[in-house]
């Protein structure tokens, strides 16, 4: 992949070296333009992903500049450079759609640290600008970044022409109706119909009926004929969620559907052909079913041709962002809001979270914090108590720290830099030195915990 191109647009060419130096050490490509006119045409003849701007210039204000990079492209975010003295432009350039500000001279970590958040604020409204072009693929939420996800659509893709029964295994909320809806969407079946049945949401006395309908005169309510979810799905997909609650009588009659190709109503004495495809799923362990004695191993067999198992969202952290996005697109689109993204820290929290409820938990979660949310921004006060509490790097502080009582003349950047230093070498020592673990105790990138045990001497062998 190609690495984020920065633009640095300040007249100062000492500044813009050493800026330059700094960002490409942190993998970034950056360019340098020391006048107005030169940053806008870079920024309109190039790809560029951040910018940042000097608000004096030799040529022009950095305010009007920033304007014409928002007629150019205006998800691109700025960072506005200003001397102490020209905070007051800073802050009127945020009101103008700036991401952030740094004062002069320039803390190098702050702008590493301002750059990342800014660039990853970026990909999310471009996720959502993707998805919100994309909205016809009907299977699109279910494709992300996570390699058994990627695997299961390749398989969806070999499946769905071909009529072989699938069994789609998994827990309560991971996605096992759109997988089935995607083997169907995509298949030559699609332009007849996805007939969905939840076997446990409906009682054991009216399943029978609700499957292969009947005729009138039946029994004693019915009064006219009426066809079943299996005659409904003719040419099309039969769908049977939470396929082990169904009763063993009927399993035998459903056995005998797929292997006659045929059923009958109730009251009727006449078979009827049908020509279905049957997509079943189960948040249960059916082979643990047939040892109980109360799944036929027989049924079994017939429904697993071909058997998709989908992980929790827990073990595909990599695609909450992409989950996140898509629901903010679809959602935005059934209310009629304009809600642009998530916050780095409320998207860090939803990382975090274990997520018990899965890909449907997630969504909930998303469209309770867009009904909340007073900005164009999901926030970490819109999110739910229970991810919000969890928070690692809160619960982690709160058992390493004793900050110490505020006295005069105490020197507060040292102070902050001693209580920063201790976490991590609380965080480092607590997990064994793995870097990784003790990142993710902090809340923070593996990236900034290695820089800070850079700044403060604290190498490592991990």
């Amino acid at each position: 992949m190609m690495s984020d191109r920065i633009l640095i647009i300040d007249d100062e060419e000492t500044l813009c070296y050493f800026l330059k130096e700094s960002l490409e050490e942190k993998g970034y490509q950056a360019i340098a333009s020391y006048t107005a006119a030169d940053g806008l045409d870079v920024v309109s003849r190039q790809q560029i992903d951040l910018v940042l701007l000097d608000l004096k210039l030799p040529d022009g204000d950095g305010l009007d500049v920033l304007y014409e990079i928002s007629k150019v492209d205006s998800s691109l975010p700025v960072i506005v450079l200003t001397a102490h003295a020209g905070v007051e432009s800073a802050v009127q350039a945020m009101k103008l759609g700036a991401y952030d500000y740094l004062e002069k001279p320039i803390n190098l970590e702050e702008l590493s640290i301002t750059a990342a958040k800014a660039l990853e604020s970026r990909a999310m409204r471009q996720e959502i600008q993707r998805l919100r072009l994309q909205q016809d693929r009907d299977h699109q939420f279910i494709v992300g970044d996570n390699k058994e996800m990627q695997d299961i659509m390749r398989l969806i893709e070999r499946l769905a022409p071909t009529k072989a029964s699938v069994l789609i295994q998994g827990e309560s909320g991971t996605g096992k109706e759109v997988v089935a809806q995607a083997l169907h969407r995509l298949s030559p079946r699609a332009k007849k119909g996805f007939v969905a049945i939840n076997c446990a949401a409906i009682p054991d006395t009216l399943m029978e009926t609700e499957l292969f309908g009947h005729e009138k005169g039946a029994f004693t309510d019915a009064r006219n004929a009426k066809p079943g979810m299996i005659e409904m799905a003719d040419g099309g997909t039969l769908f049977l969620d939470e396929i082990s609650t169904l009763k063993p009588e009927l399993q035998a009659k459903l056995l005998r559907v797929l292997e006659t190709e045929t059923m009958r109503r109730l009251g009727s004495m006449k078979d009827i052909l049908v020509d279905l495809r049957v997509v079943a799923a189960t948040n249960s362990d059916l082979k643990e079913a047939i040892r109980d004695g109360e799944f036929r191993e027989d049924l079994y067999y017939r429904l697993s041709v071909v058997v998709i198992d989908i992980p929790p969202l827990r073990e595909r952290r990599e695609d909450i962002d992409k989950f996140a996005a898509a629901f903010i697109v679809d959602l935005n689109k059934a209310r009629a809001t304009s809600v642009r993204g998530i916050s780095d820290d409320a998207l860090r929290l939803l990382r975090q979270y274990e997520w018990p409820g899965n890909v449907r938990e997630l969504r909930n979660v998303i469209e309770r914090a867009m009904i909340l949310c007073t900005d164009d921004v999901i926030n970490v006060g819109d999110l739910p108590a229970e991810i919000v509490s969890r928070e690692p790097s809160m619960a982690f502080a709160g058992k390493v720290l004793s900050i110490p009582a505020v006295a005069s003349g105490v020197d507060m950047k040292a102070t902050i830099a001693g209580i920063e230093k201790r976490m991590i070498q609380e965080a480092l020592s607590e997990t064994e030195g793995n870097k990784s673990r003790a990142a993710r105790l902090l809340g923070v990138s593996r990236d900034v915990l290695n820089y800070s045990i850079q700044k403060y001497g604290l190498q490592m062998d991990q």
